[in-house]
């Protein structure tokens, strides 16, 4: 049997690769959301944070932060809040593709 040697990044064997580290994934304190406005402006990958996030109402509170985070933007910017149409997980699948991938 080939001689094993663990090291920090991975798993090293005498005929194979060292292995990649895994991605952190629900570590991160952060979730990341899309959210589209009503004029249809729309906004990628605004940090929300975790502990706002599931539950029982979902992602209602994570809607509320982005609202609050809106107000304190344009106060600094002198222009009005836009109204948020909605909101999205950033990379979450859309249901509108879901169901055609159903339909196949």
């Amino acid at each position: 049997m080939p001689e094993r040697v663990d090291v920090a990044f991975g798993v090293l064997n005498a005929k194979k690769r060292r292995t990649m580290p895994r991605k952190p994934g629900q570590n991160s304190e952060f979730v990341m959301f899309d959210v589209v406005y009503e004029d249809g402006t729309r906004r990628s990958n605004r940090k929300v944070p975790r502990t706002l996030t599931g539950g029982t109402d979902g992602d209602k509170r994570a809607h509320g932060f982005l609202i609050e985070q809106d107000r304190d933007i344009a106060e600094k910017s002198g222009t009005p809040p836009a109204n948020i149409k909605s909101i999205t997980r950033s990379g979450a699948k859309k249901t509108r593709d879901l169901a055609w991938k159903k339909a196949c």
